[in-house]
């Protein structure tokens, strides 16, 4: 039987993608979506607004309704939607796959509570790669030690409303895990004008915006001697939606807890 997946944020271009690769996807079916009611897109079909043939699925305002008839949701939108997202989800009792970027401690901490009722696969990004990228920054921090400083670099499409990156925070936590320290006692960000020297043991991060970049990082290790760059590049956002689907098969009818993308490939540590 396929795996009924609902869209919360439908007319997004990632809602978008996410519907069109439902239908691609083995084994899923699409249960639905939702946009807000004030939206233009409210009512219209679901299928239509991802270019595809209609499905006989008008957009709705009304995630408990999609979570009735959905085994898991994906949820794209905003940090403002968290929360009565994440009370439809506890409320219905199903699975949630949570890519929102730029969510703040306390948020994450929200998250993290209600992965107590349910499962949750929550990750600052879906693609298979990004996710390996990560483990291996983490190593690379820990083999290379404080002798090299790290430098997070990032570059999206001018439309991004965050910085840093979900992506870039969550590579700066794996070098600092790979040190043994927290990222927010050592991070760098957003630096101008007469800043004085580098602070010892610094994870600095650089913000670039422009075009229609889907999506770069880069991660330098920079020694006296020697630099080593691990980085990655989107190309298609198709690759996010592809990832949160296969997450969302992998959450459904599992039994409640905090999961990530690295659970999902099987690379937990």
């Amino acid at each position: 039987m396929a795996t009924r997946i609902g869209v919360l944020g439908v007319g997004g271009r990632m809602g978008r993608l996410l519907v069109a690769e439902i239908g691609r996807a083995t084994g899923a079916a699409l249960a639905g979506g939702t946009v807000k009611r004030e939206s233009p897109l409210y009512g219209q079909d679901v299928g239509r607004l991802s270019g595809l043939e209609p499905l006989g699925m008008p957009a709705t305002d009304d995630p408990a309704t999609l979570l009735g008839r959905a085994d898991v949701v994906i949820d794209f939108t905003s940090p403002a939607a968290l929360a009565p997202h994440l009370a439809a989800a506890v409320a219905a009792g199903k699975a949630l796959v949570l890519g929102t970027s730029g969510l703040s401690r306390a948020e994450e901490e929200a998250v993290a509570d209600a992965a107590r009722s349910i499962p949750i696969v929550y990750a600052a990004n879906f693609a298979p790669a990004v996710n390996v990228m990560l483990g291996l920054v983490r190593q690379a921090a820990a083999a290379l030690g404080p002798d090299y400083d790290i430098e997070i670099v990032e570059m999206h499409h001018r439309q991004k409303v965050d910085a840093p990156s979900g992506t870039a925070i969550a590579l700066g936590r794996e070098a600092a895990a790979g040190r043994g320290v927290d990222l927010e006692a050592v991070m760098e960000s957003g630096r101008h004008g007469h800043t004085g020297r580098r602070a010892d043991g610094a994870i600095g991060f650089a913000t670039l915006r422009g075009g229609q970049v889907v999506g770069e990082h880069s991660v330098i290790f920079a020694g006296g001697v020697e630099h080593i760059t691990i980085g990655h590049r989107s190309f298609d956002r198709r690759i996010y939606a592809e990832g949160a689907v296969r997450a969302a098969l992998w959450a459904a009818g599992r039994p409640p807890g905090l999961h990530g993308m690295l659970d999902v490939l099987g690379m937990a540590r």
